[in-house]
């Protein structure tokens, strides 16, 4: 898995394609345990040129001009968060994955997770029973 060089992931944060070599690692970048953070790392790095730039053109004193980039720096983070599936779902489809298969590949993963967590504790307690513990 191929991460791209930084010029490539600033490109890529604002929406280009990245080479096929790169392709396990966009699936895996928006598909890890952290892949919503990755996600907004993204959404902040679209916004900080605009937020520096209305933050140097609105007239007035700084306290507003800061009011003026809190308030685009919410509202683009809100909705950069409520589309984040679907802007995930376009990212790995240029990578050449199908329709859906973000959202399969961390349901798979959720879904292994879950059984790796039942079998720990299905183990730990049956540990418990054939001592003869009591829980609590």
């Amino acid at each position: 898995m191929r991460r791209p060089n930084p010029f490539r992931w600033i490109a890529y944060a604002y929406g280009a394609g990245l080479p096929e070599r790169h392709g396990r690692w966009v699936l895996h970048d928006v598909t890890c345990r952290t892949w919503w953070l990755r996600h907004l790392a993204r959404t902040v790095t679209q916004l900080l040129p605009l937020l520096a730039l209305l933050f140097l053109i609105v007239p007035g004193p700084s306290w507003v001009r800061l009011g003026a980039v809190a308030s685009g720096a919410v509202i683009g983070l809100f909705y950069g968060m409520v589309y984040v599936v679907e802007a995930c779902e376009t990212r790995v489809m240029k990578a050449g994955y199908p329709v859906g298969a973000a959202a399969a590949t961390r349901e798979a993963r959720r879904a292994e997770q879950h059984v790796d967590a039942r079998l720990r504790h299905d183990a730990e307690h049956a540990d418990e029973r054939r001592r003869g513990d009591r829980p609590g």
